[in-house]
């Protein structure tokens, strides 16, 4: 009687666990304040963050393939500002933010501005997919079911508790923004814009010089 109990027990916690897991992870809080420091970012509002140019740490060449098959790494969008968002399709802030992020994906990708996802914890990428398509969502998202793309990032600047949180690396491959928990459009205009601006401002350096 025994023998058959304890497996059923031990698959039982595992289980919980695993879901302990999920709703640990959809989480809208950030690091901790000694975390930001750590890495230049200063807190500002709604779970955002910035660092000041000088005090960026760099981004990790982060690569694998995305959920369409295609193979994708951070420095194939070298000289670009990157948006990268963490999420997955189990996370409701996830499903809520998709559609502002689709939004400030199509008025900056003409602007040197490439969006990537990472795709986390979708044991099964058909559910990954299907929330694109649900969603209309039309840039690249890397496959990283266990995570190992995310854990190269440096301590403090991306939690994996908290998903779904919104990276913005600057155009020399440091991180330069972070929101953490589900954006609307406004708040990721912030996010972007300001990034964005700054490389504007070194063409126009650039062109006077000249």
């Amino acid at each position: 009687m025994s023998g058959p109990t304890r497996p059923r027990l031990r698959l039982a916690a595992a289980t919980a666990a695993a879901a302990a897991l999920v709703l640990a992870g959809c989480s809208s809080s950030g690091s901790s304040a000694g975390a930001d420091g750590q890495i230049g970012f200063v807190k500002s509002k709604g779970g955002r963050s910035t660092a000041a140019i000088g005090h960026r740490q760099d981004a990790p060449d982060i690569s694998g393939t995305t959920l369409d098959g295609a193979k994708v790494a951070l420095s194939d969008y070298k000289g670009k500002v990157v948006v990268l968002n963490v999420w997955g399709s189990w996370c409701g802030p996830c499903r809520s933010e998709a559609p502002y992020l689709q939004q400030i994906w199509e008025k900056y990708k003409d602007q040197g501005v490439q969006f990537l996802g990472i795709n986390t914890r979708d044991v099964d990428p058909a559910n990954a997919i299907r929330f694109e398509q649900e969603k209309g969502i039309t840039f690249p998202s890397l496959y990283d079911p266990s995570g190992l793309e995310i854990a190269k990032f440096p301590k403090g600047s991306l939690n994996p508790q908290s998903i779904p949180t919104t990276l913005v690396v600057d155009r020399e491959g440091k991180l330069a923004a972070r929101a953490v928990g589900g954006q609307m459009d406004d708040a990721l205009d912030e996010l972007v814009q300001p990034v964005v601006a700054e490389q504007q401002t070194g063409q126009q350096q650039t062109g006077q010089q000249q």
